[in-house]
C-alpha cells in the first residue's frame, strides 16, 4: 500500500532531517521540536496502522487528523516563504500545497477501504430469491 510506505517514510524524516520541518512551523506554536517528532510518531504510526487490516481505519482517521492539524504549517509556508525556508519553491507550488491537504485526506480514507473481494457473505441459510408473481 502505496500511502501507508510515504506516510512511514516521511514520518521517518520528521527524525532525521527534523530542521525542514522546525523551519515550516508558525512562531505562534509552542515546543516546535516537541510538536515535529509527535507528528513524525503519528505519521510512522498511521501508515503503519494502514497496512494492518484491523487498525486501517482508525489508523486513516488518525492521518485526517494529522492532516488538519498540520495544515497552519503549509499555510505558514506559503505566507511566509522566507522564514519558512521556501523561498525557492514558486509561489504556485507554496499555494498548490493547501488544496493538496484534501486530496491527501480522500487519498488517505480511500486508503483504508477493505478490498471488497474479502468482504464477508451474509448469514448462512439466508439468501436472496426473486419474488414469484404468479
Amino acid at each position: 500500500m502505496l500511502a501507508a510506505l510515504i506516510y512511514v517514510f516521511a514520518g521517518i524524516l520528521h527524525f532525521i532531517r527534523p530542521q525542514v520541518y522546525l523551519k515550516i512551523m508558525p512562531p505562534y506554536l509552542p515546543w516546535h521540536m516537541a510538536l515535529v517528532q509527535v507528528s513524525g510518531a503519528c505519521e510512522i504510526l498511521g501508515g503503519a496502522g494502514l497496512l494492518i487490516p484491523a487498525t486501517r481505519r482508525i489508523a486513516a482517521w488518525g492521518l485526517v487528523a494529522l492532516l488538519v492539524a498540520v495544515f497552519p504549517a503549509n499555510v505558514y509556508m506559503a505566507t511566509n516563504p522566507v522564514e519558512a525556508g521556501a523561498a525557492e519553491f514558486s509561489a504556485a507550488l507554496r499555494w498548490g500545497r493547501l488544496p493538496l491537504q484534501a486530496v491527501l485526506i480522500a487519498w488517505v480514507l480511500w486508503s483504508s477501504k477493505t478490498p471488497t473481494s474479502t468482504t464477508k457473505p451474509g448469514p448462512p441459510g439466508r439468501s436472496i430469491r426473486p419474488v414469484s408473481s404468479n
